[in-house]
């Protein structure tokens, strides 16, 4: 899968760790940046980009990190087309996608250790929109928001 991933500097760790271990498990990963630690850097900087791409199916899924995972979900999801959520148990991971068509996952890098971090963005990677006509319905609603 070709997967989109930004952060800040107080995510900049954590993408980079990320990074490996999707390039590892076989993902092509597009980095919107930082490419170094830079401590005055802003997550909209990168995370908008990344949302951008995600809208416009230039990658198929989205990771955005900063410190708490608010600011990188808020700025994702002003993008059209992005359904972006802040998350931290399994179950929400796979649920947002199956049910909510999520495709941007946001972490709080420092919420969140690697391990678990990892574990979501398998289980959100692993997960695929169920298409059920209540869901569909509910999306379409969403959607007419943006206009």
């Amino acid at each position: 899968m070709r997967i989109g991933i930004a952060a800040d500097h107080a995510g900049f760790a954590l993408k980079e760790e990320l990074t490996k271990a999707l390039s590892k498990s076989g993902h092509e990963v597009v980095d919107f940046g930082p490419s170094s630690l830079n401590r005055e850097d802003d997550y909209p900087d990168y995370v908008v980009p990344l949302a951008r791409s995600v809208a416009s199916g230039e990658v198929e899924r989205g990771m955005a990190i900063c410190g708490s995972g608010v600011g990188a979900c808020v700025t994702a999801n002003k993008v059209k087309g992005v359904r972006a959520a802040l998350v931290h148990d399994i179950f929400s991971a796979h649920q947002g996608v199956e049910d909510d068509d999520m495709n941007v996952i946001c972490f709080g890098a420092r919420v969140l250790g690697e391990a678990l971090a990892w574990d979501l963005t398998e289980a959100f990677l692993a997960a695929r929109f169920n298409n059920a006509e209540r869901h569909q319905r509910r999306l379409k609603k969403v959607a007419a928001l943006e206009d």
